[in-house]
């Protein structure tokens, strides 16, 4: 899109195994929480109600493919607002640990595609896995500060760690 964000629902799409892996995950006994900036809100290129109905169909498709999200969490604000909610700063890691009352997040997975995912799930104490499907490309980690536990090449290879992980 000519913003850089998807907000509408004819422009979205999952990426090639994303449901089934996401369903092989909620199959073994795993919640699926999606934490997420989305930063068109507070830069105005889509209202927080818009921003709700893209991911109730989301959602909603997830569920047609048999995949149970336990939880959406976004940071909607501007990055000049410098909240605490926006990652990498770990605070609706926070707000999703007090909702589903998990004293400790060992064993718990954070999956992202960037730098940013990373610091945030290494900062609020979990495992991280940077799949390279988005925004990142292996070279670029070397220069992290903050390197993920697992480097995938997508979402299907980041859950097959995660359910060995588990066992």
């Amino acid at each position: 899109t000519e913003t850089g964000y998807v907000t509408r629902w004819e422009d979205f799409y999952f990426l090639p195994r994303v449901l089934e892996s996401l369903k092989k995950a909620t199959d073994s006994g795993y919640r699926i929480v999606v934490i997420s900036n989305q930063q068109c809100v507070g830069k105005g290129y889509i209202k927080a109600e818009e921003l709700d109905a893209l991911t109730d169909n989301i959602k909603s498709s997830m569920k047609e493919a048999g995949v149970d999200v336990a939880g959406v969490y976004y940071c909607v604000h501007h990055k000049k607002e410098d909240c605490s909610c926006r990652k990498p700063k770990p605070g609706l890691f926070h707000a999703a640990q007090d909702d589903f009352e998990i004293k400790d997040v060992e064993g718990c997975f954070y999956i992202g595609d960037s730098a940013r995912d990373i610091v945030a799930g290494k900062a609020a104490g979990m495992k991280t896995i940077l799949v390279l499907s988005g925004k990142s490309e292996p070279s670029q980690v070397e220069n992290w500060d903050d390197k993920p536990d697992y480097i995938c090449k997508d979402l299907a290879d980041a859950v097959d760690i995660v359910l060995k992980e588990g066992e």
